[in-house]
């Protein structure tokens, strides 16, 4: 990526804030693609609702949770259990050349899509060059 409008903690400070977190719950992974006037984050977040995901900023802070129910009743007695069941969480600092007030949120089919717009300073433009 090109720009420093997301800014990724580093490893060591992810771990500890994602792990203060007092229920079970999976990074989901992303993809940042950056456009000329945004930047799109693609969140992989299976088996959540559109209702059970809540996208917030607040202080230069992206945050992303997806509630995830599970998929049998607490009392199942399993044979045999591969499929963690779990909350999304993860988080992301933004700069300031995201324009936050415009920032949309869709999701659909497992994947939540954060549309984060620059502010106008920050996109490119085309500069005329005249002939003297």
């Amino acid at each position: 990526m090109t720009t420093d409008a997301i800014e990724k903690p580093a490893k060591a400070e992810v771990t500890q804030r994602e792990h203060t977190r007092n229920v079970r719950h999976y990074r989901p992974n992303v993809d940042i693609v950056e456009r000329a006037g945004e930047l799109t984050v693609y969140a992989d977040m299976p088996g959540a609702t559109a209702d059970g995901v809540d996208v917030n900023f607040e202080n230069g802070t992206l945050t992303i949770h997806g509630k995830v129910e599970p998929r049998q009743k607490e009392d199942t007695n399993y044979l045999h259990s591969e499929y963690g069941v779990g909350d999304f969480y993860r988080t992301f600092q933004v700069s300031e050349t995201i324009d936050s007030e415009n920032i949309t949120a869709e999701y659909a089919d497992g994947v939540l899509v954060l549309h984060l717009p620059k502010v106008e300073a920050a996109k490119p433009r085309k500069i005329a060059v005249k002939t003297g």
